[in-house]
């Protein structure tokens, strides 16, 4: 495993997302931000954190859960009724952008509602996907093999990005 970010680093990336989402939304007078479940959410958190700290928009902050790996196998649940995201911008927010699956079937359930927009966050983008899914805001992006895989873990105490 390669250390690629570390809890000060990614402290860094939240903050500067948050300030890009700032200026990319302003004028919105509510943002609902949805974190999919894991990482994603903590950082869906610490992101409208921050955007409620530096704005009067209204929040709203929600979770997406589904299995990861057998998404058409399970419900994908939003923790909020979807139908408040219609005509809402809506701001969708996981760790890392692997192959685009998760942030695949994510989209697709805040899609079965008439959205004004939808804009996608991911603190490490890995550019290798089965999907056509382009993240708006990144932290950082990394060029990898296909075999490589980014993940967010804990270590010693705070969360740190690997190359695994």
């Amino acid at each position: 495993m390669q250390l690629v970010l570390d809890q000060h680093q990614i402290e860094q990336k939240i903050k500067r997302l948050s300030h890009e989402l700032l200026e990319n939304t302003y004028g919105k007078e509510r943002l609902f931000i949805g974190g999919i479940v894991g990482n994603g959410e903590v950082f869906a958190n610490q992101i409208a954190t921050i955007v409620q700290a530096n704005s009067a928009q209204l929040i709203t902050v929600f979770t997406i859960d589904m299995h990861k790996d057998f998404p058409l196998d399970h419900p994908i649940e939003c923790s909020i009724d979807p139908t408040q995201f219609i005509g809402q911008t809506i701001i969708l927010v996981d760790d890392v952008i692997n192959s685009g699956t998760t942030m695949q079937y994510a989209l697709m359930k805040i899609l079965e509602q008439p959205v004004l927009s939808v804009k996608t966050v991911a603190l490490v983008d890995r550019l290798h996907r089965r999907y056509p899914i382009k993240c708006d805001f990144v932290g950082m992006t990394l060029t990898t093999t296909l075999k490589d895989r980014v993940e967010v873990m804990p270590s010693n105490g705070s969360l740190e990005a690997f190359l695994v």
